[in-house]
């Protein structure tokens, strides 16, 4: 039998962009899938929204508008609900990158027999999905890499479920960074397996939590060393590493962009 996957959701007042995100899953080719939106009582139209343009799937559907604490207890909730082999999130402002992601990451799973499958991401811009402003190219698995900084791109990151029901789900004592110290708890302390499928899985809009004022900025580098010291990755040279690994992903873009002129 073919895996299932819960692909979650978390929306507030995500009327701008919900569109994308919930076409990009229709396309896909895989059918063998839930689709989970948990909705912190949006006041816009997005309820209405995701209604409307999942009508054609009602039956891989599952709706929940209740008050949040924010974005990871919205996730938490997501995973309680998640009745699938594999657990995806695919935030209200990301969508996947080609009607093939689903079918592509299962295949992986199968071939691999792993824990956890990953891909590539591409941040575009909030106004024009077209432009590319960062790819992030994942590589290989090792390790020894997670000492220096390296991680998976969390949106296109894929767990099996059984991952969440050994080693817990996101704790909501972070506020921007739980994604980060929930992979480096299963990949290096809990020593999961993963498996890198070498293609962009998700596109996200810039503009996200962690970068939306300095304040955020650093409030997310405490709670990445927290999450570092939490996990016994090292210390202050690994946040280094782990914010210098960033400057390659724009500098290749740039570069792609000049040789394209």
């Amino acid at each position: 039998m073919s895996l299932k996957f819960s692909i979650i959701t978390a929306t507030y007042n995500s009327s701008a962009s919900i569109k994308d995100s919930i076409e990009s899953v229709l396309k896909q080719t895989y059918e063998n899938y839930e689709h989970i939106f948990i909705d912190g009582a949006s006041t816009d139209k997005t309820i209405d929204m995701v209604t409307n343009l999942t009508d054609s799937i009602k039956d891989k559907l599952k709706i929940v508008s209740e008050p949040d604490q924010g974005i990871y207890e919205a996730l938490n909730k997501g995973i309680k609900f998640a009745s699938g082999d594999v657990i995806s999130f695919l935030h209200s402002d990301d969508f996947y990158a080609d009607e093939c992601v689903l079918k592509n990451v299962a295949d992986k799973f199968e071939e691999s027999k792993s824990d956890s499958v990953y891909g590539d991401l591409q941040y575009v811009r909030k106004n024009n999905i077209g432009k590319i402003v960062r790819h992030w190219e994942s590589g290989d698995f090792d390790l020894r890499k997670l000492k220096n900084g390296w991680m998976p791109p969390h949106p296109s990151f894929f767990v099996k479920k059984k991952v969440y029901k050994k080693h817990g789900d996101f704790d909501l004592s972070f506020k921007i960074a739980a994604d980060y110290d929930f992979m480096m708890r299963v990949l290096f302390k809990g020593q999961i397996s993963a498996s890198y499928l070498p293609e962009v899985c998700v596109k996200m809009r810039v503009g996200g939590e962690s970068n939306r004022s300095i304040r955020n900025v650093i409030r997310k580098t405490k709670e990445d060393f927290r999450a570092i010291k939490n996990n016994d990755l090292g210390g202050l040279s690994t946040l280094l590493c782990k914010h210098m690994r960033k400057i390659p992903q724009f500098i290749s873009q740039n570069k792609q962009k000049h040789e394209g002129l």
